[in-house]
């Protein structure tokens, strides 16, 4: 068999005879070798390229300098001058190898150090230059290039010359490397070798000193971690070996003991840690259950017995879906099954149940393995969506009423303007004024609306109100003079009943003459001939006992009444009159209205901390009334309390 075919099992069987102290040497000499022979290489190629970008540089800047200096010769025509310049210039430098121009079609007319007579004139040439046409639109960019000839390596650079707007030709230099730029990057070479080649021979002791002195130590390393992970935390490494080394045996001995006394306490964390997860989990505002691989409850917090009315029962160990409700059981069997056969992770059911009427959320989340590949258990979270659910129909509910409220009036206004516009000349003018007067009140209709939903929604909205001290008095009989005449021509008395020396209130004016504004307005409506509304403000209580062991009780507050002796109010009526869009008159069939003054005026008094209150009775009469908070009342306190009225009514 030849002796190449036998190399490669030579080679394996020599090599494995080796130890891992031999091979970690050969393999680091290996890869030191050849880590330092291509910083080597990078290093001289560097030094080369910097060196032949140091002749190019001092090249062009030699052809600008002397450009400079002909080009106006050139455009002169004086070629004798311009030769004279050229050979001082060519004298003055040793690096320079020849000099030559040619005009603008390339025939190089001037050169040293040849020439050739043509014509008479023993200063022109007949050599013709082929240059990129670009060259005389860059005369501050010479064209560069490096040719090697038998004298050595030249530096050819070609500088176009042109002055103003006209090219005259080409002037070129052939000029030698720099001597004193080759010796230092010779140099530098040299000295890159040499520091090279130190560093190889150190890297190289290096890896034969920490090959013969860490095989010891990582066999007792990896011979303890073995032991660590078989569950022997007792195992320890006892070397005398300093350094990095030793600080890592040091370091292995300190984890072995930590892990020793962790085991140890690892069933009294464990438990600790269940119990704080147990305590979470019951403290959670929405309902949790935590279910075993098969579908069984582990644990489930106080909310989510409440929700499913589960309290007092003993869940641990029954399937989920035989203690729901059937509804609920069809439609979380799908998304259950699902999470349970890894097809998901994570599934999510909204659903109503009955007794009480809820809306729930359920979302299940698969828990699996660190690996991820085993299920562990299923997660559930309950959320109580039925507020939610409310709020968005009663949004629904406000928008569909507003677009009828709206669309009403704006239905007249639009038929009788139609009326108009179409058959304008065949009406006659009682006609016309009297389709004119109600598409007039329909606008007045719709103007009422359009400011009571932008009121209703100021209000609801998250502007901070100024108030401030407020005079009561004057805002009661502002309104009185408002509907005066109103009330005359339906016969209806205006009172106004208040004490001598009215507190002022902490209020808004401008809200508080709203409020007035509404609840005389609808006295006024469902009043007749020989009626009476009155206006009352005393205080209440009237008095104000401050005992010694009792430093909370409250101030008095401004008491308010708006009284009527009209029509009256049914109970049934009594019990939805501050709803939005509820009118009374649906019922009576009385007077036309928007259905939002008394839902504005509730808003507007818990700005202020306040609520109002009715009693009415059919063919009596009706009174309204509210409290109001004196001029000395702290102001956060009013806040606080418009807060808990706002969330006691949502």
């Amino acid at each position: 068999m030849p002796w190449w075919r036998r190399l490669p099992a030579l080679t394996s069987g020599w090599w494995a005879e080796f130890s891992l102290q031999t091979k970690l040497l050969a393999i680091a000499t290996l890869v030191v070798s050849i880590v330092m022979t291509g910083l080597t290489f990078f290093a001289l190629n560097g030094i080369q390229t910097e060196a032949r970008m140091g002749d190019t540089r001092y090249a062009r800047d030699l052809g600008l300098l002397l450009a400079s200096n002909v080009t106006p010769l050139a455009a002169q025509g004086n070629d004798r001058e311009l030769a004279r310049v050229t050979e001082e210039f060519w004298r003055s430098s040793r690096s320079l190898r020849y000099i030559f121009y040619a005009d603008p079609e390339g025939v190089i007319y001037l050169g040293i150090p040849i020439s050739k007579v043509d014509s008479g004139n023993d200063l022109l040439l007949s050599r013709r230059l082929e240059l990129p046409s670009d060259l005389r639109q860059r005369p501050q960019n010479p064209l560069i290039r490096q040719h090697l000839t038998p004298d050595g390596l030249v530096t050819d650079v070609f500088v176009p010359m042109v002055n103003g707007k006209d090219y005259l030709g080409v002037m070129a230099l052939g000029v030698n490397p720099n001597e004193a730029v080759l010796a230092t990057a010779a140099l530098t070479r040299n000295v890159t070798v040499a520091v090279f080649v130190s560093i190889w021979v150190l890297v190289i002791l290096g890896a034969v000193f920490n090959a013969l002195t860490i095989t010891r130590p990582v066999k007792e390393l990896l011979r303890g971690v073995r032991s660590v992970a078989d569950g022997d935390f007792g195992a320890r490494i006892a070397l005398p070996v300093g350094g990095e080394l030793g600080e890592l045996l040091n370091g292995f001995n300190t984890m072995a003991t930590q892990l020793e006394a962790y085991d140890e306490a690892n069933i009294e964390e464990l438990t600790a840690a269940q119990v704080k997860q147990q305590s979470l989990i019951a403290t959670m505002a929405d309902g949790a259950l935590l279910l075993d691989p098969e579908g069984q409850v582990v644990l489930v917090n106080p909310t989510a017995r409440r929700l499913f009315r589960w309290e007092g029962r003993k869940l641990e160990g029954q399937e989920l879906l035989s203690l729901l409700p059937d509804s609920l059981t069809m439609e979380l069997q799908e998304p259950f099954d699902a999470v349970r056969s890894r097809e998901r992770d994570s599934a999510e059911v909204r659903c109503s149940i009955n007794e009480p009427n809820r809306t729930l959320r359920l979302v299940l989340q698969a828990v699996r393995d660190g690996s991820g590949e085993t299920l562990k258990g299923i997660a559930v979270t309950v959320q109580d969506l039925t507020r939610e659910v409310e709020l968005n129909a009663a949004q629904s509910r406000f928008i569909s009423n507003v677009s009828h409220e709206l669309r009403t009036p704006l239905f007249n206004i639009k038929s009788y303007v139609e009326t108009l516009h179409d058959m304008g000349d065949q009406l006659d003018e009682e006609m016309t004024r009297e389709f004119l007067a109600t598409a007039n009140a329909e606008t007045d209709r719709l103007t009422r609306l359009v400011n009571d939903v932008l009121d209703l929604s100021r209000l609801e909205s998250d502007r901070v109100w100024s108030f401030e001290p407020t005079e009561v008095e004057a805002a009661m009989e502002q309104t009185l003079r408002t509907y005066k005449l109103n009330a005359d021509d339906k016969g209806v008395s205006l009172d106004l009943a208040v004490p001598p020396s009215l507190p002022r209130v902490r209020g808004n004016y401008d809200l508080l003459l709203q409020v007035f504004d509404n609840l005389v307005g609808n006295a006024v409506k469902f009043s007749t001939s020989g009626d009476m509304v009155q206006l009352r403000a005393y205080l209440w209580p009237d008095t104000c006992p401050i005992k010694a062991d009792d430093a909370s009780s409250p101030l008095p507050r401004l008491r308010v009444e708006v009284a009527d002796s009209g029509t009256g109010i049914s109970e049934e009526d009594c019990r939805r009159v501050f709803e939005r869009f509820y009118r009374v008159e649906n019922a009576v069939h009385t007077e036309a209205g928007t259905g939002l003054g008394l839902s504005i005026v509730r808003g507007i008094l818990q700005k202020h901390g306040s609520d109002i209150s009715m009693v009415s009775e059919l063919g009596v009469g009706t009174t309204f009334w509210f409290d109001l908070p004196l001029e000395g009342a702290d102001e956060d306190e009013l806040i606080v309390n418009a807060e808990r009225k706002a969330l006691a009514l949502s």
